[in-house]
């Protein structure tokens, strides 16, 4: 089993992509080129990250970072695979997270930020191929891309260090009428059951007193996570990257009612 340095180890290389900037209902804002490296010194006991943005007709930028052990904001699986944000959600404070998958040559990074009042203000989308390679990016996601029957595995690992779990799952999503989707989601011993409104690449759920909202985008990416987040509600943040036809990832960061990071879990499902 990777530790998670070793697994952080999993994304070496330079990764050729863009920073995609949207408003909470997906609306483009900006598009940046960008190159992010990631090299292992000293046999690599020490990562240094440059990012460089490449903005159009501008200067670029440039950040450097060295680091040789990882924080308490982050996690990581052993593919790779990792997110890293808030690790508490508090009243008056901005708040958001980062999820990353990782396929072969190929990354989908999310970034969901929350305001000071606790409401969805942008969304980033970053899509990146590691240099000299021409693995295609997939095309964007569609309604019916979602639409079957998923049988997943998810594995969960946790902040405070405890043992991982590992459990099946089954993803029944359902269109129901032109504008009506129908979900029915079993893990473990619970079944969850919702229902979304289709308006264009927005999914609405709202049965209860916290809407959530998926955004169906480019790269076969997806965006899932309440319109509001609010202390005294346990809520996820989830990033969705269709792989294939019939095979999708998912990650999962959730808090609990007192707004602390409890958990991450990654989701690898197949369509029957």
């Amino acid at each position: 089993m990777r530790s998670q340095w070793e697994s952080l180890l999993q994304n070496l290389g330079e990764w050729q992509g863009s920073f995609t900037r949207l408003s909470p209902q997906g609306e483009l804002l900006e598009d940046t080129p960008t190159v992010v490296s990631l090299e292992g010194l000293n046999n690599n006991q020490t990562i240094r990250q440059i990012i460089r943005r490449l903005p159009p007709g501008q200067q670029a930028e440039e950040k450097v970072l060295e680091y040789s052990s990882l924080g308490k904001s982050v996690l990581f699986f052993e593919n790779g695979a990792f997110s890293q944000g808030s690790i508490q959600q508090a009243p008056f404070s901005e708040f958001g997270a980062e999820l990353g998958l990782i396929d072969g040559t190929r990354r989908m990074r999310l970034v969901q930020l929350f305001n000071r009042e606790g409401k969805l203000d942008r969304i980033t989308l970053i899509r990146e191929k590691l240099a000299a390679t021409d693995s295609p990016e997939r095309p964007p996601l569609t309604v019916n891309d979602l639409v079957g029957e998923w049988q997943g595995e998810a594995v969960t690992i946790y902040p405070d260090n405890q043992n991982s779990d590992t459990y099946s799952s089954t993803l029944k999503v359902e269109q129901k009428e032109s504008d009506r989707l129908f979900q029915q989601l079993t893990f473990g011993d619970r079944t969850i059951t919702s229902t979304a409104k289709i308006n264009g690449s927005i999914l609405h759920f709202d049965q209860n007193n916290q809407p959530i909202q998926v955004l169906l985008l480019p790269d076969g990416a997806s965006s899932n996570c309440p319109l509001q987040v609010k202390v005294g509600e346990a809520f996820f943040l989830e990033a969705g990257w269709l792989l294939q036809r019939d095979l999708r990832q998912r990650m999962i960061r959730s808090y609990n009612n007192k707004g602390e990071w409890v958990s991450l879990t990654l989701v690898t499902e197949r369509k029957r």
